[in-house]
């Protein structure tokens, strides 16, 4: 699922209904062809130069959100979309449709103005199949979903319920409560699919969440990095962290193992703070956490996370009206390979890590000797 594990459930759910709207482009072909062949059609058979701008606008329109819709796939594939992404994801979804929904209204109003009850007949059918398209890709979305429902059957409506004729007059009093049941149906829809989504996304949380600091464990952080070295930058480089904390031992020793998780909870906290937001940090075991950052332009910035972690480790923790010292040491890989492995580049970052130990160890016994 694309979307960061350390987020709340609402924003993941809200992500995963978003996503769900351009995950086909079927019925927006088919529509689109639909409509080409009923604008041509009507033409025909009515002659009106009107119809040749409203049939341009719907075409430009339908082209655009059939684009956007496979735009959008390409970058949500594979990616961690953040709440504000899907939110900016959506309003791109939605201008075009909207716009077409807007476009095939007008091609309605043009229609019952006139006196071909035939093409009144094939525009109901046309504006119904659109509706029951929205109502099956955009349920998720109930509020975009009316809006473009009743962008379309609107005018259908509001003519038919001038024209004083009984057919007429029975249409409107259908089209609406059909836009009423189908308005009540997606809410209904959209609440129970919340749930199951939310249901599913915890399940999933749970398997890739470490049970005491929350953060996301090893799995969740292999998934990451495969995702978004898929989608990495030419140019960029990925950083690998190894965090060891020194002095975690004693503390269990000194305080029990209930203040060493007290402890490790509130270096989670201090990580999670210490990163970018699109960055991940996720505990390995112990006293080991592993850092993964993309879209670096040099070591430079990676080297800068480094010294930011450090200087968070070496601030007091109130632990049970105790204040525990402790330090972190940190291994940094730098790479630019876009094949990188995770698990070879954290074996690396490991080896550095004590190999850093171990060189402050022998500093240490120089100096007392």
């Amino acid at each position: 699922m694309p979307f960061s594990v350390t987020e709340p459930v609402s924003d993941r759910v809200y992500v995963a209904q978003v996503l769900s709207l351009f995950s086909s482009v079927a019925t927006s072909t088919v529509t689109a062809g639909i409509f080409i062949i009923v604008l041509f059609i009507a033409y025909q058979k009515v002659g009106n130069p009107v119809f040749v701008a409203v049939g341009i606008a719907g075409c430009v329109l339908n082209v655009w959100r059939i684009s956007a819709c496979l735009w959008l796939r390409k970058l949500a594939s594979g990616r961690v979309i953040t709440r504000d992404e899907a939110r900016r994801f959506e309003a791109q979804f939605a201008a075009p449709h909207l716009g077409f929904a807007a476009a095939l209204g007008a091609f309605s109003f043009l229609i019952f103005r006139g006196a071909q009850t035939e093409l009144h007949m094939l525009t109901i059918c046309v504006a119904f199949g659109y509706c029951a398209g929205v109502v099956a890709n955009c349920g998720s979305r109930p509020v975009l979903a009316l809006g473009s429902i009743l962008l379309a059957i609107g005018p259908i409506i509001c003519i038919s319920a001038t024209k004083q004729e009984p057919v007429y007059s029975a249409l409107a009093v259908v089209a609406t409560a059909l836009i009423c049941g189908a308005g009540r149906s997606m809410i209904v829809r959209y609440d129970e699919a919340r749930k199951e989504i939310a249901a599913r996304i915890s399940s999933v949380s749970m398997a890739r969440r470490d049970g005491l600091t929350s953060l996301p464990n090893r799995l969740a952080l292999d998934e990451f990095f495969n995702a978004r070295l898929a989608l990495s930058v030419t140019g960029t480089v990925v950083a690998v962290h190894y965090v060891d904390l020194d002095g975690f031992k004693p503390v269990n020793d000194k305080y029990g193992h209930a203040a060493g998780d007290q402890l490790l909870i509130a270096v989670a906290d201090r990580l999670r703070k210490a990163i970018r937001m699109s960055d991940m940090v996720a505990r390995l075991g112990g006293d080991e956490f592993a850092i993964v950052q993309f879209g670096l332009k040099n070591e430079d910035e990676a080297f800068e996370l480094s010294w930011r972690v450090r200087d968070a480790m070496e601030q007091p923790f109130a632990i049970d009206q105790s204040s525990i010292l402790i330090t972190a040491s940190l291994g940094t890989i730098v790479s630019a390979d876009r094949a990188a492995n995770l698990h070879h580049l954290l074996q690396l970052a490991d080896t550095q890590l004590y190999g850093i130990k171990r060189a402050r160890h022998r500093l240490r016994l120089t100096a007392t000797l």
